[in-house]
């Protein structure tokens, strides 16, 4: 037996213990090995990967890390699941290489798998029973081999099994609404504007939304500004209970946790293959609880999605896929050349949301015209009107402050926040010359923005004045950039200095 001891290190994903070499030895252990660790009084047991320390390592790279022999150094996420406490004594022993990495072998040579298949290798990944290692072995065989119709309803189902499933529904024929949009474009935040419109038309919007991965700001760290998006599942029960709808981070309930593995390991690799992007969408809106499901497809030349044609195919998958699990799904194809809204970051584009709600004449159009759109195909899906007529009632219940009163009470109830300060140094940005504006580049804003701070420092970000098509004078404002910093503000005007973002024609 050992005793536990909690390592104050975060790996994320990966469950990970430490032995000293001697133990490690003694026992015919080697690093990179899986580990089962046992707390008997607990019942509890996790498969963690070997990390073992030498003398030398220790002085080196791992010279914070205080352990000695009979102690095994459990990182934080390990010790959690283990449900142990600091100087409990644990068991240890050698753990199997489980059977599904045969079946990842398989797909790696050619052949086709299974939904069978695809159920085992998603519980192992959450089980821990993959290294990080084969977790990307998984993915790159999935990419070389690309997964055909069938295989791809496997893995979408499988990931919806392997995790928690929520249901909102309290008759068996109700109607759960849902939004998703598959990302690459700065702004967007329809969601903020769609939830409320939605639910003060009495459907069931529960939206679980994500924090940045890729982008400035995700909608879960725009919401933050305002309210609390942390919620316990009783507290988004009772909250769409109540109001009809919530905006809160999923991250907390543990919906298709198998994905979240996966896209760990492909975002080093910079993989993003499409398969991967269908199943991870649809199965989160699966295990949601949703029934109805608008997929909104950007396209451009700096969207994930670069033309109207590959959008097409696109959106033909996303539909039949959908339906072979179950989901009514509704996808749409939109332009992605330019950031929706004017702000770029957490608060600012908080604050083009609110502007939008409370139909304020300076809330940009783009951003109340795409929400509204997106609000009316949501209703005419759930038939509440005849195609055509979403629009119009989503319009009505924008103009007559319905939805901005519905978002004042998800927010209150949420938990309201006072909203910050902007960025303490803020530069303006004049425009070098007169004309149009001929590009705006998605990609090096949304890296602009990330120089400035965003989304870590929610008040950091820009605001954009003008829009493709506006005319410009030289000298006029085109850019405003926010920061808390000035080192970050310097770095961000080098990169403003050494990229054409906009371009004036």
């Amino acid at each position: 037996m050992f005793v536990a001891k909690k390592l104050e290190v975060d790996a994320s994903h990966n469950l990970i213990v430490m032995l000293m070499e001697e133990d490690a030895k003694e026992l015919g252990f080697q690093s990179g090995e899986r580990i089962k660790v046992i707390n008997a009084k607990k019942k509890k047991t996790v498969i963690c990967e070997l990390e073992i320390i030498n003398y030398r390592k220790k002085k080196g790279a791992y010279k914070d890390i205080n352990l000695k022999c009979g102690e095994i150094g459990l990182y934080e996420n390990a010790f959690e699941k283990l449900e142990s406490w600091e100087n409990q004594r644990v068991n240890v022993i050698l753990a199997k290489k489980p059977q599904s990495l045969e079946y990842v072998r398989n797909k790696f040579n050619g052949h086709k798998l299974k939904d069978e298949h695809f159920l085992e290798i998603m519980t192992d990944i959450v089980e821990n029973r993959f290294s990080e290692i084969e977790t990307t072995f998984f993915v790159l065989a999935c990419s070389v081999h690309k997964l055909d119709f069938k295989e791809t309803v496997g893995i979408t189902n499988a990931m919806v099994k392997v995790g928690k499933s929520l249901d909102f529904r309290t008759k068996k024929n109700d109607i759960i609404v849902d939004k998703h949009c598959i990302g690459g474009i700065p702004g967007n935040r329809t969601t903020m504007i769609v939830v409320p419109i939605i639910a003060a038309a009495g459907l069931k919007i529960p939206k679980t939304s994500s924090r940045s991965i890729t982008s400035p700001a995700g909608t879960a760290d725009t919401m933050e500004v305002l309210t609390n998006v942390s919620l316990t599942l009783s507290e988004m029960h009772k909250l769409v209970t109540e109001k009809k709808g919530c905006i809160v981070w999923g991250g907390a309930f543990d919906l298709s946790p198998a994905d979240d593995i996966i896209i760990h390991v492909e975002h080093p690799l910079g993989l993003d293959f499409e398969v991967q992007m269908i199943a991870s969408i649809l199965s989160k809106k699966k295990a949601a609880g949703s029934t109805h499901v608008l997929i909104d497809i950007p396209y451009g030349n700096e969207a994930k999605v670069k033309n109207y044609e590959h959008a097409k195919e696109l959106k033909k998958k996303f539909e039949k896929i959908g339906k072979a699990i179950g989901l009514e799904i509704t996808a749409i194809i939109t332009e992605g050349f330019e950031p929706i809204g004017n702000g770029i970051g957490p608060l600012y584009e908080a604050l083009d949301v609110l502007k939008v709600l409370n139909n304020e004449e300076d809330g940009p159009a783009d951003l109340r015209e795409k929400s509204l759109m997106m609000a009316g195909k949501i209703i005419e899906m759930s038939g509440l009107t005849k195609k055509g007529q979403g629009y119009i009632l989503a319009q009505e219940i924008l103009r007559s402050g319905h939805a901005a009163d519905k978002f004042n009470e998800i927010i209150e109830i949420q938990g309201k926040k006072k909203i910050i300060d902007q960025g303490k140094y803020i530069i303006e940005i004049e425009a070098k010359k007169s004309g149009k504006i001929n590009k705006i580049n998605n990609r090096l804003i949304s890296k602009l923005a990330f120089r400035l701070g965003a989304p870590q420092d929610k008040s950091a970000g820009l605001y954009l004045h003008k829009k493709l098509g506006n005319r410009i004078e030289k000298g006029e404002t085109i850019l405003t950039l926010y920061s808390n910093s000035k080192l970050k503000l310097k770095y961000a005007l080098l990169y403003l200095e050494e990229n054409e973002i906009i371009k004036i024609k």
